[in-house]
C-alpha cells in the first residue's frame, strides 16, 4: 500500500500494514560502524497505536551499550578526518539521500505502522516534505557556507594584525528525538550536525525507534560515512538515556521533546556546559479578527485534529473576536463532530491514534479536569466509540472543542498533546495580543484576517518563534523554527540551523612589517 498510488486497496488494514512493516524493520543497533543487538541481548516491544498489537521488538541497549556508542562518536571526531574532509560529508549525505528515497514506500508504511499518523500526513511533513529537502539543503550549504572570513585591522607595535573567523564543528552530538514527527525531525537534525562536521549519537524515542534503526542500516549498507560518525542507540531506560546528558563526551544535546524534559537536559548538562539545542512544547494561538474569512476559520480549526493533534507547533487556542464568537463556536463544534476518526491506513483518514495509552490517559485527565473547572464540552472528550474490531484495543481519541475557560485555567495553558481545541473569545487586537503572549510558550501561532498589513502587525507583536498569517506557512528545511520562553532555546532549519552546530574560533596572526 502506498499513499501516493492513485488506487487505494479498500481491504488493508493497519494490522495488514502493521505485518509489512514488522517484516521489513530493523531491529539492530548501529555502533561504530556494526550493525548490533544490545550487549544484554534485551529488546523491548514496539507497539501498533491505531491497532494496540505489538508489531515487533527492538534492541533494548544497556549502559555498556551506551558507553560504547559515546565513545564511537569521540573517537570518529577526534581521530578521523570527518569534521574538515567536507567533500565526503557531502558525498555522504548524498549517498543517504539515495538510500532514503530507494526505500521511500517502506518507510511511509512503518511510519503509518509504528507512529500512527494518517497515510495523507505522510505526503507532507511525515515524510515527504523534509525527504526532499531536509539533507540537500545543508548538504548544498558545504559548498556556499562562508567558514572563515578575514578581518584585517589593528596594528601592532607597526606590524600587520589579522584576524581570522573560523567555523568548526562542536564536536559529539547527542540527537534525541520524539515519537510524534520521527523522520521529520531526525533528517532535520542530522542534515546539518553531519554536514557541518559533527558526529552524532541518535536515540529515538522508543515508540517509534524502528525508522531510526533503518536510517541505521542504510548508513552501514549505503554510503561512505566512517564507523562511529553516526551512532542509533535504542532504549526504553531513562537510566540509560540520561547518561547523555552528563556524559563529558558528549558535546551538545540536539533535543525534540517535552518542555520537562527539556529543563532536565538543561540540568544535566550543565556541569560539563554541553551546547543545548531544545525544541520544546507550545500552546499555540490561532487568532480570529472580526474580518476573518470563515472558511480559512474552519481550516485552522480542523487543523488541530491532524494526527490527532500531536503537533508541538498545533494552534490549540483558538482566540476569536466577540462579534463571531457564537457562530464561529457553532460552526466549528459541527465540523469537529465530523472529522474523520480511524485507521491510519485509509487515505480519507485525519486523525488515528494517539501514540501510547498513557497518552491517551493524558489526554482525558486534562479533559476532565477541564470539565472539573467548569468549562464546557461541545464536542468529543472522550473516547472514540464505534470503531472496528481490528481497531478495538487502539489509543483513539474524539476531536474535542472546549469553551467557557479563561487563559488563567489549566486547559490554556498546558499542552495537552492530543485532538483537544480551546475557544475564548477576544474583545479588540490589543486584547488578542495580550491573551495569546500570556502564556509560558511562544513556538508558534496564527492570525486569520482579510487585511494582510493587519495580520503582519498582529504578527510582528507575538513572542513566538514562528508566526503564520491568513495560512501562510513557515515550515522548510530553509526556514529556522524553534521557540521563545518554555517552548525551547536555538532553532532547527535555516542559516541559524545550520550554525547551531558550529563553533567558532577567533585566530590573531601578527605579520612582521617589512624591513
Amino acid at each position: 500500500m502506498s499513499a501516493t498510488e492513485d488506487s487505494v486497496d479498500l481491504t488493508e488494514t493497519s494490522v495488514d500494514v502493521g505485518r509489512r512493516a514488522a517484516a521489513r524493520a530493523e531491529s539492530r543497533m548501529l555502533v561504530d560502524g556494526e550493525l548490533v543487538e544490545s550487549t544484554s541481548g534485551a529488546t523491548f516491544d514496539n507497539v501498533s497505536p491505531a491497532t494496540g498489537l505489538l508489531l515487533g521488538t527492538t534492541a533494548a541497549a544497556d549502559a555498556v551499550d551506551m558507553s560504547r556508542a559515546i565513545a564511537a562518536a569521540r573517537r570518529a571526531f577526534d581521530e578521523s578526518d570527518w569534521s574538515t574532509h567536507r567533500e565526503l560529508r557531502k558525498r555522504c549525505l548524498a549517498q543517504l539521500q539515495s538510500a532514503i528515497e530507494a526505500e521511500k514506500e517502506d518507510l511511509r508504511e512503518e511510519l503509518i505502522a509504528e507512529v500512527g499518523c494518517p497515510a495523507m500526513t505522510t505526503l507532507s511533513a511525515q515524510l515527504d516534505w523534509p525527504l526532499a529537502e531536509a539533507l540537500r539543503y545543508p548538504a548544498g550549504l558545504i559548498d556556499d557556507f562562508e567558514w572563515e572570513r578575514t578581518l584585517d585591522g589593528g596594528g601592532l607595535f607597526g606590524d600587520r594584525n589579522v584576524r581570522t573567523v573560523v567555523k568548526e564543528p562542536v564536536g559529539v552530538v547527542a540527537a534525541i528525538t520524539p515519537s510524534n514527527f520521527p523522520i521529520e525531525v531526525i533528517l532535520n537534525k542530522l542534515g546539518p550536525a553531519l554536514a557541518t562536521g559533527n558526529t552524532v549519537l541518535l536515540k529515538p524515542d522508543p515508540n517509534t525507534p524502528w525508522n531510526a534503526t533503518r536510517l541505521g542500516r542504510l548508513v552501514a549498507e549505503h554510503t561512505d560515512i566512517p564507523p562511529g560518525v553516526l551512532n542509533v542507540v535504542t532504549t526504553r531506560s531513562n537510566d540509560v538515556a540520561g547518561v547523555l546528558g552528563t556524559d563529558p563526551r558528549v558535546d551538545m544535546i540536539s533535543f525534540t521533546g517535552s518542555t520537562a524534559v527539556g529543563k532536565l537536559l538543561m540540568r544535566q548538562g550543565a556541569d560539563t556546559m554541553k551546547r543545548m539545542f531544545l525544541e520544546l512544547g507550545g500552546k499555540s494561538v490561532a487568532i480570529v479578527l472580526d474580518d476573518a474569512n470563515p472558511a480559512a476559520i474552519l481550516g485552522a480549526a480542523i487543523g488541530v485534529c491532524v494526527h490527532a493533534g500531536q503537533a508541538c507547533a498545533a494552534t490549540t487556542r483558538m482566540l476569536v473576536h466577540r462579534s463571531l464568537y457564537d457562530e464561529t463556536v457553532a460552526t466549528v463544534t459541527a465540523a469537529f463532530q465530523g472529522v474523520p476518526v480511524g485507521d491510519p491506513v485509509r487515505p480519507e483518514t485525519l486523525v488515528g491514534p494517539v501514540i501510547s495509552a498513557a497518552q491517551k490517559d493524558r489526554v482525558l485527565t486534562a479533559v476532565e479536569r477541564a470539565r472539573a473547572d467548569g468549562a464546557e464540552i461541545t464536542a468529543g472528550g472522550g473516547v472514540v466509540e464505534g470503531l472496528p474490531e481490528h481497531l478495538a484495543a487502539g489509543h483513539y481519541v474524539q476531536p474535542t472543542v472546549i469553551v467557557g475557560v479563561d487563559n488563567n485555567a489549566a486547559i490554556a495553558q498546558e499542552e495537552v498533546f492530543g485532538p483537544v481545541l480551546i475557544m475564548m473569545p477576544f474583545d479588540d487586537d490589543d486584547h488578542a495580543v495580550r491573551i495569546a503572549n500570556d502564556s509560558a510558550y511562544g513556538l508558534a501561532g496564527a492570525v486569520i484576517s482579510r487585511s494582510t498589513e493587519r495580520g503582519m502587525n498582529i504578527a510582528r507583536r507575538i513572542r513566538t518563534g514562528s508566526f503564520g498569517v491568513n495560512g501562510g506557512m513557515f515550515y522548510g528545511a530553509d526556514a529556522p523554527f524553534g521557540g521563545y520562553k518554555n517552548s525551547g532555546v536555538g532553532r532547527q532549519c535555516g542559516i541559524e540551523g545550520f550554525q547551531q552546530y558550529l563553533e567558532t574560533k577567533t585566530i590573531g596572526c601578527r605579520i612582521p612589517r617589512q624591513k
